[in-house]
């Protein structure tokens, strides 16, 4: 399928120049650009018009998972019928295995993976793999390894109509996929088996795969959306089954490479041996036996990444196989990169396999891992470099690099369609500032309008925001420790009037959408460094312009110069708006973005899911299902239907 953008809006004020710029540019060839698009000034709408003009896949690079899920549902309204997709780190919790020298303290790795959103990484790649109309919308962690895409596609199992195999030879090849088999509790990356009838739960957890077997051969396929008493349909005479994990090895390279790890295993031996370091030897010798014996049996064993290099066969030193490689391998002939808020994305992509390598080595020199663990690491920039092919990078504030790499091929998009200046800015004393900041609150808050405040601090947003609600304001405060599918539903009951104020520190800097903003107060403003550098707070001040009465508060004792540049920059900008204003005689208006659903949990209303069903036993066993996973909300809603439905005639 082609990309094919749907919208009520046409491109307008800078748009229709932008787009043209960047689309005649990517055409003729140019790799590196520029999108300098002040806030509001729909540079997301800008974008996908390029991606249909273009119509190559598209990666877009966001710097934390928040914003990238805003992008996520942006790109998923303007293109419906196309693969849009949500690629972030799956982690709700994670403590990266560690050694610290001077404690003697080894720090298992301990993670918490949040599984819907693992389902959705698959999912991506799946998509990566099959589709030309495929865009992923991604945070910086992208650049992991995720493993060979060639290993990817060529273990994938293709399921056909009337096709040879005996059913026990096919539960091989489920297992070799890394599926398991659970005929009770059955999940995402599982298969039950009912007689010749092999039920496989798909990894990305969208569908569940019904295949019936006539002696030795499959005599259909059928598929089904997951809950209770759906009907399954026919599913076509054909079916590709992908990996349940992304370091999945064909079979019979699992055996090179095990006995690959086992030498390297005698040779890093024989030098701790050499250097007298006898306890990390044994560590050594214990932990990988360990794992080898969990790859002989299963194929795969936790830690899997750390032999990445022998499982894919990669030399010593080699770059590991990100997203981005997957995008390179199935798109031969090219396609797009966006790095959205640059001026961030950017330095986190430069900074993370020097952090990676400093942690990994300390674990090798002390007997926790083999040499040949520091290849499983993030891409290094050079490397990303080299695998970048068309790129344009996005920012209200483009870095030096940036545009240094563009060179003359900057599309500025400073002027918004709804005609919105630049926010009006007012500088006051820290002295009451909190007093001052609950005035200044109740102002906006009795007409209606919405209210951001800036700390430094994750303890000092928290303590505002417990102060605000003490105080009869109703306050809610946004930092990293809110987990990852529980922000943008702060940011939506913000929008609908739950809060009337959000406390945070930089989760409310780039690309926000909340156009009910009408005042960003930022305080300690004249604390000079990251959080108060020029660049923040014209980010940090861009929430407040997407609403006609956009006005900003510092919070100040003196006028920084990272302060007086942003003021300057501001009123440059708002100056330009001004001039375009009155020469086409445009009055601003307030922009209008729609309040979306939290899209990825495809759990619907209880008595939706289960539609029809008036069975009370079948509603029983999914209540105490629910409760044995301590899903107590989901037990108690199913519990209240079993009430309301009559038994079976």
């Amino acid at each position: 399928m082609k990309f094919k953008l749907k919208s009520k809006f046409k491109p307008t004020g800078d748009q229709p120049r932008a787009i043209e710029q960047l689309t005649k540019n990517l055409k003729s060839g140019v790799k590196d650009q520029v999108l300098l698009g002040v806030t509001g000034s729909g540079k997301t709408f800008t974008l996908a018009n390029v991606i249909q003009k273009i119509q190559k896949p598209t990666l877009v690079i966001s710097p934390n998972k928040t914003l990238a899920a805003q992008l996520y549902q942006e790109f998923k309204e303007f293109f419906p019928n196309n693969a849009v997709h949500y690629f972030v780190s799956y982690y709700d919790y994670y403590q990266p295995e560690a050694y610290i020298p001077q404690s003697d303290t080894y720090i298992e790795k301990d993670a918490k993976i949040n599984e819907e959103i693992d389902r959705l990484r698959h999912a991506a790649v799946q998509d990566v793999t099959m589709r030309r109309d495929v865009i992923v919308v991604a945070s910086v962690s992208c650049i992991y390894n995720i493993g060979s895409p060639e290993n990817y596609e060529n273990v994938s199992l293709e399921i056909k109509l009337n096709q040879k195999i005996k059913r026990k030879d096919f539960l091989v090849l489920l297992n070799n996929l890394q599926y398991q088999r659970n005929d009770i509790d059955f999940k995402p990356a599982m298969f039950r088996v009912r007689g010749d009838i092999v039920e496989i739960y798909v990894v990305t957890g969208e569908k569940i795969l019904r295949v019936e077997f006539d002696g030795d051969k499959i005599d259909k396929i059928s598929e089904t959306a997951p809950g209770v008493g759906q009907k399954y349909k026919l599913a076509g005479e054909k079916v590709k089954l992908f990996p349940a994990h992304f370091w999945v090895t064909p079979q019979d390279k699992v055996n090179i490479a095990t006995n690959n790890i086992r030498l390297e295993l005698e040779q890093r031996l024989k030098e701790l041996k050499k250097q007298n370091k006898l306890l990390e030897a044994e560590r050594l010798e214990q932990k990988t036996n360990y794992d080898l014996e969990m790859l002989k049996e299963t194929g795969w064993c936790h830690g899997i990444e750390n032999y990445s290099s022998h499982m894919e066969f990669r030399k010593p030193g080699q770059a590991p196989f990100s997203l981005v490689d997957y995008f390179n391998y199935f798109n031969p002939d090219g396609s797009l990169i966006f790095i959205d808020e640059s001026h961030i994305s950017v330095s986190q992509i430069r900074a993370m396999s020097v952090q990676d390598k400093i942690r990994k080595q300390t674990l090798i020199d002390f007997g926790f891992r083999l040499p040949s663990a520091i290849d499983n690491r993030p891409l290094t920039f050079k490397e990303f470099e080299e695998r970048q092919k068309q790129t344009i990078y996005v920012s209200a504030t483009p870095a030096i690099f940036e545009k240094q790499k563009a060179g003359k091929n900057i599309a500025e998009q400073i002027i918004r369609p709804t005609g919105l200046l630049e926010p009006s800015i007012e500088i006051k004393k820290t002295e009451n500032q909190i007093q001052d900041l609950i005035e200044e609150i109740k102002k906006q808050v009795a007409k209606k309008e919405r209210v951001l405040v800036v700390t430094l601090t994750k303890r000092l947003a928290e303590e505002i925001s417990n102060y605000l609600t003490e105080r009869g304001i109703k306050t809610q405060y946004l930092h990293s420790e809110i987990k990852t599918m529980e922000r943008p539903g702060i940011l939506k009951d913000l929008r609908e009037g739950k809060y009337d104020v959000l406390v945070g520190i930089n989760l409310l800097r780039e690309g926000i959408d909340l156009p009910e903003v009408s005042l960003v107060a930022i305080l300690d403003a004249d604390k000079e460094g990251f959080l108060r550098n020029e660049t923040t707070l014209i980010q940090t001040m861009g929430r407040a312009a997407r609403h006609i009465s956009g006005r900003i508060i510092l919070y100040a004792d003196k006028t920084t110069g990272s302060m007086q540049s942003a003021i300057n920059e501001i009123t440059r900008r708002r100056k330009i708006q001004e001039d375009y204003n009155r020469k086409n005689n445009i009055t601003p208006k307030t922009i209008i973005s729609d309040i979306r659903d939290w899209g990825f949990s495809k759990k619907e209303d209880i008595k939706e899911e289960f539609g029809f069903v008036h069975d009370k036993k079948l509603l029983e066993k999914e209540m105490k299902i629910a409760a044995k996973n301590l899903d107590f909300e989901r037990a108690a809603e199913i519990r209240d239907l079993i009430k309301k439905t009559k038994e079976p005639a």
